[in-house]
């Protein structure tokens, strides 16, 4: 195995596009004839946009040339609260391995990459959606579940009674 650990640029958003449709695929359990043509037309111009305004750092693994895993990173900013004065956020997500690279410290090492990313912009709060599968990795790390916050489904009727 020999592994390189490339920081994408603009001129990898046809790889980074390809492999986000991977990582949803394989993390929605969705067949590989599923219509992913708009989530792949929008998520080049979010990569296109983030990657040029340096809202985002992704990570992509190659054993050669073949690519075997990647990561990234969203930056937001927030008010600022009394634990976070700066109200920069961070985010991981498209944390990927292939099948066959799995447990092999890719995913870790990819983390380790992005986490170091965001400590040098100074973001403190870093926080991601973990699935089964990479829980243990993301506790080994330091991760905690939140118990503070909630979400509104999208299908949520959101009139207020009173």
């Amino acid at each position: 195995m020999e592994l390189t650990y490339k920081k994408a640029g603009t001129g990898d958003l046809d790889m980074l596009v390809e492999t986000r449709i991977e990582v949803l695929l394989a993390a929605n359990k969705l067949d590989s004839g599923t219509d992913m043509s708009e989530v792949r037309e929008r998520s080049y111009d979010y990569y296109a946009k983030a990657l040029e305004n340096g809202t985002h750092t992704a990570y992509l693994v190659f054993d050669g040339e073949m690519f075997v895993g990647c990561g990234g990173i969203s930056y937001y900013t927030v008010m600022p609260t009394y634990h976070n004065t700066t109200g920069q956020k961070a985010y991981i997500m498209n944390m990927y391995t292939k099948p066959g690279y799995r447990r092999k410290g890719i995913a870790a090492h990819t983390l380790e990459l992005l986490v170091r990313d965001a400590r040098e912009r100074g973001v403190t709060a870093i926080s991601l959606e973990a699935t089964d599968m990479g829980r243990k990795l993301y506790e080994s790390f330091g991760f905690k579940d939140m118990k503070h916050e909630m979400e509104l489904p999208e299908d949520t009727d959101t009139a207020v009674t009173g």
